[in-house]
């Protein structure tokens, strides 16, 4: 088999790759043994070993114990929606998105106050170790865990008000922008960053996802008057879900 000058193992992982995209290793196929690669592929067990482990660093197969490596089921991706455009509701794009038929969205929360940590004091503008509101969501669609996201507010803008924990009084579960706006904070600007990165232990075993998956990362802040008044990070999986904006043209 002739290939190119890539390293053996990244030209023997990419023909196998190959064979699992155009569906000659289905889903729930056995992956070749290293000692099939090695014979097949006329490379050393190293070479099979290390070419298996950059499958499964794809994503694209999982060992099962005591059975072998088998090809994983392709998710096709999905959307969640990110919205340049303010829903009458005051819903946050992924609750407006929820409530289209068809979509059978649900969430849980919990809040709690600690101290600001340095990366968290300095995109919130304030000292190391003031006090901040930290809120963690589960976003899941039809049952299955799609998305993390963790809001930090400090309680310096929040402390003391109706708006103090983001989903109970008055205003709980509207977006920050609503709520902001009943503690007479007018919010005139949102930053958000998209990165991707390895997933956390903790992130992939609340997702559904193994060791190696990749994650993207939606770093979101809101400004009022250059001064931010919440900040979050937004967790999904990369290979079950896309990202998708919708800004207003002006």
């Amino acid at each position: 088999m002739t290939f190119g000058e890539q390293p053996a193992y990244l030209r023997v992982a990419s023909d196998l790759r190959e064979k699992i995209v155009n569906g000659s290793l289905p889903p729930h196929t056995r992956l070749p043994s290293q000692a099939r690669i090695r014979e097949e592929y006329g490379v050393s067990d190293t070479v099979a070993l290390e070419a298996r482990k950059v499958l499964m660093a794809e994503g694209l197969v999982e060992g099962r114990s005591g059975s072998g490596t088998y090809v994983r089921e392709r998710p096709v991706p999905r959307r969640v929606s990110r919205s340049g455009f303010r829903p009458p509701s005051g819903a946050s794009p992924f609750r407006q998105e929820q409530a289209e038929d068809g979509v059978r969205g649900t969430w849980e929360s919990s809040s709690e106050q600690e101290c600001a940590g340095p990366e968290i004091a300095a995109r919130l503008g304030i000292q190391l170790g003031d006090r901040v509101m930290r809120t963690r969501y589960l976003y899941r669609d039809g049952g299955e865990p799609m998305m993390i996201s963790t809001s930090w507010e400090p309680l310096e803008v929040t402390g003391r008000t109706p708006v103090m924990l983001p989903e109970e009084g008055p205003l709980g579960g509207c977006g920050v922008v609503e709520r902001m706006a009943a503690i007479d904070v007018v919010v005139d600007n949102v930053v958000e960053q998209v990165g991707a990165r390895p997933g956390l232990a903790e992130e992939l075993l609340t997702l559904g996802g193994v060791p190696g998956h990749v994650v993207m990362v939606v770093e979101r802040t809101y400004y009022a008057s250059g001064r931010a008044v919440e900040t979050a990070d937004v967790v999904v999986p990369a290979d079950r879900y896309r990202v998708a904006y919708h800004l207003p043209v002006r």
